[in-house]
């Protein structure tokens, strides 16, 4: 799976993707920001506040509890402001 942060989420995570073999418990969005945030107090830090966090999956924005699969990539960024 091949995981993607960007903005601040990478600067606290150190890298802006990741690829990592999906755990098994893994089945939803959700699941997934657990495992991640399990992997280092980075991961915790940018992963603590998933309402300050916007998720796509396959480059499409979705919820919490969507649903996730192996071969997805799952990009993790802050909500865009206009100005």
């Amino acid at each position: 799976m091949k995981i993607r942060y960007f903005a601040w989420l990478r600067e606290h995570i150190g890298t802006s993707s990741e690829d990592i073999p999906l755990d098994q418990t893994c089945r939803t969005v959700s699941d997934l920001v657990a495992f991640l945030s399990a992997r280092s107090v980075g991961h915790r830090h940018a992963l603590s506040d998933m309402t300050l966090v916007r998720v796509a999956v396959n480059h499409v924005y979705v919820d919490i509890d969507h649903p996730i699969t192996a071969g997805d990539e799952v990009a993790f960024f802050p909500p865009v402001t206009g100005g």
